[in-house]
Order: structure tokens, then C-alpha cells, then sequence
């Protein structure tokens, strides 16, 4: 008997084999006794398939868990959806890096059988989000759950901005813009950029500075809790861009506030038991995997 009665799955849909892995783990599903309930895009890519489907907004009014077939690029845009639904996710890896897809596509069965049982850890992700303010009135506004981050948008000119944590002046900076990440993004762009390792656990934020023409300038770990605000100095000739995982652009105009905040609510993320960070540190990252006693 499985934990899950109706688990909705998500998956890219730019590659034929993951449509064959979908179209595989639906009769595993239906053969656990299972419903399936097929994202609607995702539906309509394979149409001799008799499960039910539900629009991506609408898919955790649907199911019990959600199941996200690609990378991590995939699983981010799921989180983002369905945030406001207290329903796990778990993730299965037809990308590349997978930080955050666990399952294999080639052993799905062995690994999920346990799962479905409840035999899985779960953890909470939180994710943040940003409101842009142009003359103290809404302008724009994003989620993300590995970060958010001011860039020139497709300028090559350096932007300028003043940095206020809690209320509290930190800094002017000249740079390349700033990334906000959360420890999920810790492992992503902002690690690229020079920024730390953070545990999952870690109830923290990290700014990291991109390119600063101040080379003092230096990476700050924050609580999660705190209030960001980024005031964009009025002397920019350009248009930067506040981007939400990088699958979302919102454009800020010079003079504009930007808003960073701890988003109400967690992605309920689960893995298999034998899940180990540092063991996905070691394999993805390509750290010395030997050990002696």
C-alpha cells in the first residue's frame, strides 16, 4: 500500500527520453496502486496516456506529492508553483548537476518502492522573495528558492547601488550587482561567485557581491529573518534586472527599491534514507572521494 494516493509529476519537455521516463514511471505508479495526475502541458506531450491532468498552479489541489522529472532548473519552477500547497516534492534526475533530484531515472523502481511505503527523510526549504517599490508603489515582484539577483540585465556597464540590512546602512557598492541566496542556492550561482557552502539546515541568507569594483568586498552570511532593502542609485544609466532563479526577469529603473524578504511558507522537500549532503557534495562537486580509517 502506498503513503501516496495521487502524486502529480512535472517534467521538462524539450527531451524525448524523459517523455519515455514519464510514460515509465506512470505504469509503475498505476501498478502501486497509484494515480498519476500529469501537469496539463505535460499531458498534452504524451496523448495516448488515460491519466487525469491538471494545470501547474492547480496541480496541489490535485495530489498528495509532487514528483519533478529534469535538473534542478525544472525542480526550481515547481517550488515556485506550488508553495502555497503543504505537499512534498521529490525530484528525479534527467539533467545534469542534480543538487536537488535525487532519484535515478535508470533504478526509479527500487528506489521509490520505500518511499511510497513513508521509509524517506523529509526537510523544509524556505524560499525568499522580492518586491520592487518605484516611487513607494508596487512595480514588480518574484519568489525564489535558491536566489534572487541584481544584474545589469544586457548591459556590460557596472551598477550602483546602496545595500541596508534591518533598516541598517552596509555599504555602497559599484559591482556587477549582488546575489541573495538561501542555502539551497548556496550550491548554485552563488557558489560560482566566490560564496560559501551552507547547510541545508542553516537558517541564513548570503549576499554575495558580483565582480565589486571594491576587491574588500567580501560575501556576508545573514540571518534568514532579515530585511534587505537595495536602494539603486539614481546616477545608473542603465535598466538592471532582479532575476528570481534565473528563469524570472524583472526589470528596476534607477531610483528604484528592492525588497528582499523571507517568503511565508516551505518546499517540503523529501529523499531517499540513505540521503547525504556531503555525499552530493562529493559526487556533483567532484571533491577527493577516498577515505581511511
Amino acid at each position: 500500500m502506498s503513503l501516496f494516493r495521487r502524486i502529480g509529476i512535472i517534467a521538462r519537455l524539450d527531451k524525448p527520453q524523459i517523455l519515455e521516463t514519464v510514460e515509465n514511471l506512470t505504469n509503475f505508479l498505476i501498478n502501486q496502486g497509484v494515480e498519476p495526475v500529469l501537469e496539463a502541458d505535460l499531458a498534452t506531450m504524451m496523448p495516448c496516456s488515460k491519466t487525469s491532468s491538471a494545470p501547474l498552479k492547480e496541480l496541489g489541489d490535485h495530489c498528495d506529492l509532487v514528483m519533478v522529472v529534469g535538473g534542478d532548473g525544472s525542480f526550481l519552477g515547481a517550488a515556485r508553483a506550488i508553495i502555497d500547497y503543504d505537499i512534498p516534492v521529490l525530484g528525479m534526475n534527467r539533467g545534469t548537476l542534480g543538487f536537488l533530484t535525487d532519484i535515478s531515472p535508470t533504478d526509479f523502481e527500487q528506489e521509490l518502492e520505500p518511499i511510497l511505503r513513508g521509509e524517506y527523510l523529509e526537510e523544509k526549504r524556505f524560499m525568499i522573495e522580492a518586491k520592487i517599490k518605484r516611487q513607494n508603489r508596487p512595480s514588480g515582484e518574484g519568489i525564489a528558492l535558491n536566489d534572487l539577483v541584481l544584474h545589469p540585465g544586457k548591459s556590460a556597464r557596472m551598477i550602483r547601488f546602496d545595500l541596508f540590512i534591518d533598516d541598517q546602512f552596509v555599504m555602497n557598492q559599484k559591482s556587477d550587482g549582488l546575489i541573495v541566496a538561501t542555502p539551497t542556492g548556496s550550491t548554485a550561482y552563488a557558489l560560482s561567485a566566490g560564496g560559501p557552502i551552507m547547510l541545508p539546515k542553516l537558517d541564513a541568507l548570503v549576499l554575495v557581491p558580483m565582480h565589486p569594483h571594491t576587491l574588500s568586498n567580501r560575501p556576508i552570511v545573514i540571518d534568514a529573518d532579515a530585511n534587505i532593502r537595495i536602494v539603486v542609485c539614481e546616477s545608473n544609466l542603465t535598466y538592471p534586472s532582479v532575476s528570481c532563479d534565473g528563469q524570472l526577469n524583472i526589470t528596476a529603473a534607477p531610483g528604484d527599491e528592492i525588497h528582499i524578504t523571507r517568503r511565508k511558507g516551505a518546499i517540503r522537500l523529501i529523499h531517499p534514507k540513505d540521503h547525504d549532503f556531503y555525499d552530493v557534495c562529493r559526487t556533483k562537486l567532484g571533491w577527493q572521494s577516498g577515505y581511511r580509517q
